[in-house]
């Protein structure tokens, strides 16, 4: 009666296994907490205000903030009033990065966060429902003395969301006002060295634009990117996993291939979990190194969705085809229901993805939060898409409770069994139990480092030595659940032991009417486990 690896190997060489992978476990940990830097880096920008007096605006000429080729600028808007210089001269210029540095194709992303400082006048005040509308140009070039190159033009409307704390009287004129931040912009790669910014407000009071918004100041923004070290590391991790998962996984279809049963559907779904993350390790992102890209993010979001949706998958039909009382096993329409919410739900977040991401693949200002509708729709396919995963979670435990109440009847019957057999399939569904408590701990490390990664300031000192707390979550993490595809087609993979053939039943201490007992209804059995053949047994019975 052969079964799977975990059944047949020693208890001292499934601890050997398991202190190497969590030996492995720990250096992924490590590797993001002390070698990476920070995953990403904020750099504060001021916006220089600059004069453009022409009548074609922003067509013929790009306003530089600083360098042999700047503009003219004002310090502040109060000094053009006696200039004589209206709104829609007035362009507010922002160099990226700033001086004496460049951008890098090591940096993967940009995000830009906009706040506006806007102060406040009686004459001038914030209306409600209030909308900004600026006109943004966007160029390139990647050398300092070379013309810039339009990248994108864009009207880019926003809400404002601004309070006075203050009493609105005329004392109180010049205080500004608590604004919220804005989505600003969002480019997927990083190919050039520098970029600029031009934002104009053009004022047009008969169509209403850009008035009753208060009188803006400044404008300030917040570029986000990937730290260049941290990409390095991460390139480095996935480059090394790529090749240890493949290698595991065409073993481990090889062992199921050689079976003379065709593969049942539990050894189907580990394989298929074996193929998404190897999907998701391909270190595709090289090649955005020397490729303008901006199409990866989107990519690594539908990577990433589709071996979180197999895993999901998975949990379910693991539980599933070892429950005793189910009778339809082996196929996957018998998991309609709990893998329908996982269908569902990632269809939405996908939607969700396309509407936000895929549009900026041509608009970079875009964002689906600054319009009502917008944000109804995006809500709307988070709320059902969380919907689904309680649905899902309700399923999940529900299964594992009954995989475990049949398993613990099944216990029942192990004292009338002679020592040595009781003792072996003990040792199954402890090894069983022990598999699911290593998932759900699993599942709890993500949910607990995902939590300590957002309220911890970033990183950690101990005397000398830092740790970057939320490097060591992304690497350790993915490290995880790399190890536990590796352990799963490992230990899952057909025996070449054959625990019924090696010793006899004189040798096991099994008693002839025992023997016929247990192996009756099992023998004729297909199945990747003894365990899964126990419960299918009780299931015909």
């Amino acid at each position: 009666m052969a079964g799977a690896i975990i059944e047949n190997m020693s208890t001292k060489k499934l601890c050997i296994v398991g202190g190497i992978l969590l030996v492995f476990q720990i250096i992924a940990f490590l590797v993001g907490g002390l070698i990476a830097p920070g995953p990403t880096t904020a750099v504060s920008y001021m916006s220089v205000k600059c004069v453009d007096v022409r009548k074609n605006h922003h067509k013929t000429k790009w306003l530089m903030p600083w360098g042999p080729n700047q503009c003219d600028k004002i310090r502040d808007i109060e000094e053009a009033i006696p200039r004589e210089i209206e709104a829609n001269d007035i362009v507010f210029s922002v160099h990226i990065p700033l001086p004496s540095m460049e951008m890098s194709p090591w940096f993967q992303f940009m995000l830009f966060i906009l706040q506006l400082d806007i102060a406040f006048k009686l004459n001038n005040q914030i209306k409600e429902n209030a909308e900004v509308s600026m006109d943004v140009s966007l160029a390139y070039r990647d050398d300092m003395f070379a013309e810039w190159t339009e990248m994108a033009h864009e009207r880019v409307p926003r809400k404002l969301k601004c309070t006075f704390t203050s009493p609105k009287t005329p004392e109180h004129e010049g205080r500004y006002y608590e604004c919220d931040v804005l989505p600003f912009m969002e480019i997927g790669s990083v190919a050039h060295k520098y970029y600029l910014l031009n934002i104009r407000l053009p004022v047009n009071e008969k169509k209403k634009i850009n008035v009753g918004i208060g009188e803006i100041k400044d404008i300030r923004l917040v570029g986000i990117h990937q730290n260049g070290g941290f990409t390095k590391v991460w390139f480095a991790m996935k480059t090394f996993l790529t090749p240890s998962i493949f290698i595991i996984m065409v073993w481990y279809w090889r062992r199921i291939t050689m079976m003379s049963r065709p593969p049942v559907l539990l050894e189907k779904v580990i394989f298929a979990l074996g193929i998404s993350m190897t999907f998701i390790n391909i270190p595709v992102e090289w090649f955005s190194i020397g490729f303008d890209w901006t199409w990866m993010l989107l990519f690594g979001d539908i990577r990433q969705g589709i071996f979180y949706a197999m895993l999901l998958s998975f949990w379910i039909i693991f539980c599933g085809e070892h429950m005793m009382d189910q009778h339809e096993r082996n196929h996957i329409a018998g998991y309609w229901k709990q893998v329908g919410p996982i269908a569902v739900g990632s269809f939405c977040l996908f939607i969700f993805d396309m509407c936000e991401r895929g549009v900026q693949l041509t608009n970079p200002f875009y964002s689906i939060w600054t319009t009502d509708v917008g944000t109804e729709l995006a809500m709307a396919f988070i709320i059902v898409a969380g919907i689904c995963l309680c649905l899902y979670f309700l399923f999940l435990c529900f299964m594992v409770f009954q995989v475990f109440r049949n398993i613990s009847g099944k216990q029942s019957s192990l004292p009338a069994m002679s020592k040595v057999r009781r003792l072996h399939y003990e040792g199954l569904i402890f090894r069983f139990k022990f598999l699911m408590l290593i998932t759900l701990a699993c599942a709890a490390m993500t949910v607990i480092f995902f939590i300590v990664s957002q309220v911890t300031e970033g990183h950690w000192k101990w005397g000398g030595v830092t740790v970057q707390v939320s490097s060591a979550f992304f690497t350790g993490i993915y490290g995880m659940w790399n190890l536990y595809v590796f352990a799963l087609m490992f230990l899952y993979a057909p025996s070449h032991k054959n625990y019924g053939e090696d010793q006899s039943n004189g040798d096991l201490g099994v008693h002839s009417g025992e023997e016929l007992q247990l192996t009756t209804t099992i023998t004729h059995v297909d199945g990747p486990t003894e365990i899964y053949k126990l419960t299918r047994k009780e299931a015909q019975e």
